[in-house]
């Protein structure tokens, strides 16, 4: 009887396991339901879009500006270039927005003033910069929009440099996603933006300043924090509500995630828990996947024109195709198209790029060169054919000179 019981308690122990890890990873592949207004989760490799909320509503981004005027700043200056603050820059700031207390006739470096900017996101910063690369802040506002247009950004507008509410001033989630897919390109943009603190030595005008980023998700002693945060930029007026454009890397995966109009909830912003639900959603739900590696054989040719032993051509792999997949997709469920040159015919070089293998997964086009494993000989035989034949051609035409003309000689004597 106790043997019975303890076999049923086993089961039993087993079956709820079983549904209990079920039900996680059926929680784990929905997707979030947000609070914040638009959001935006993407692959920076590819641009895949692996989660979206009105992506393309146009939302005011508040700080989340200063992306633009960073890389702006860092595309126009060197880092240790010396700037003097104006008063207009100061002067212009209204109240309720965040400075670092910057004194006119005030000498610092742009390094610190890009700090002050991206981790403080201190507005004055932001005018001070402007003013020294564009000479006005309107020619800056002008260069911030010109950097928009070339990135295609349909759905920006810029009016100010530092996010201060304009009806004008907009963009959404999906451009901002780019514009921050551009911004991390840039090695000391990546740097400054993923400082969790900054110290600012004493200037001309100023004692010492230190300050915390205004981002939890990269303070490693808050409850928000995020391990895998590499940088990002926060955001909030009034009107444009909780904002967070940031960037995370797990896994040889690097996402970018943007959440605009968030929501403050018993005194506490969503837009540090929002942003970790996608990107822990993004983790737990897709993998990159290799499907072919470097020199991996994809075919193999047999070259008609070649020699004997360097005819049969396997074609390779000139880099690996790595994808990234829903978990719940199977590879066998991929297919490609391997695309050949025409009329391919030794002689041919070892690496020399005969086609290409391509996939086209959720309109992404994903590809590798082809090229010839080995050296490819002409063959020779042909020529011998056409030698040897030659040969016989002209033997014919020496019999028939020599051999006829001296019988016709013969036959004209008999004649006689």
């Amino acid at each position: 009887m106790k043997s019975n019981i303890k076999k049923i308690l086993v089961l039993f122990i087993m079956i709820l396991f079983i549904i209990l890890n079920t039900s996680t990873i059926y929680a784990n592949s929905e997707e979030p339901d947000l609070l914040s207004k638009a959001a935006i989760l993407i692959d920076n490799k590819t641009g895949k879009i692996l989660y979206r909320k009105n992506e393309n509503e146009k939302m005011y981004p508040a700080s989340t500006t200063k992306i633009m005027t960073a890389i702006l700043t860092l595309e126009n200056c060197n880092l240790d270039e010396i700037v003097t603050v104006s008063y207009d820059a100061v002067m212009s700031i209204p109240d309720g927005y965040s400075s670092a207390s910057l004194q006119v006739g005030e000498e610092l470096t742009v390094e610190q003033l890009l700090q002050l900017l991206l981790v403080h996101s201190a507005n004055d910063a932001a005018n001070v910069l402007a003013e020294y690369i564009g000479g006005s802040f309107e020619s800056f506002v002008s260069m911030m929009n010109t950097k928009a247009n070339e990135l295609h950004l349909s759905g920006t507008h810029f009016t100010n440099t530092f996010g201060m509410h304009n009806d004008d001033h907009y963009t959404t989630t999906q451009d901002l996603a780019m514009i921050m897919q551009y911004c991390i390109k840039n090695e000391d943009f990546r740097r400054l933006a993923g400082k969790a603190s900054c110290a600012i030595p004493a200037t001309n005008k100023y004692d010492v300043r230190k300050y915390n980023s205004t981002n939890e998700l990269i303070l490693p002693n808050h409850d928000n924090y995020y391990p895998y945060l590499t940088c990002g930029k926060t955001g909030y007026t009034s009107q444009a509500g909780d904002c967070l454009v940031s960037c995370s890397y797990k896994d040889d995966l690097e996402l970018i995630c943007v959440v605009l109009g968030g929501k403050t909830v018993n005194g506490v912003s969503t837009r540090f828990s929002e942003t970790k639900t996608l990107f822990d959603y993004a983790y737990n739900n897709y993998s990159i996947k290799t499907l072919w590696n470097l020199n991996d054989i994809v075919t193999t040719l047999e070259i008609k024109n070649g020699t004997k032993d360097s005819k049969n051509l396997d074609l390779l792999t000139n880099s690996s195709i790595q994808v990234l997949l829903k978990n719940s997709l199977l590879e066998s469920e991929l297919t490609y198209e391997t695309n050949l040159n025409q009329n391919i015919k030794a002689p041919i070089e070892q690496g020399e790029i005969l086609g290409n293998i391509t996939y086209q997964i959720d309109g992404i086009e994903y590809k590798a060169d082809l090229i010839a494993s080995h050296s490819v000989e002409k063959s020779k035989l042909l020529l011998y054919v056409i030698e040897f034949g030659f040969g016989i051609l002209i033997l014919i035409v020496i019999y028939f000179v020599f051999f006829h003309k001296k019988k016709s000689h013969v036959y004209e004597f008999r004649g006689y």
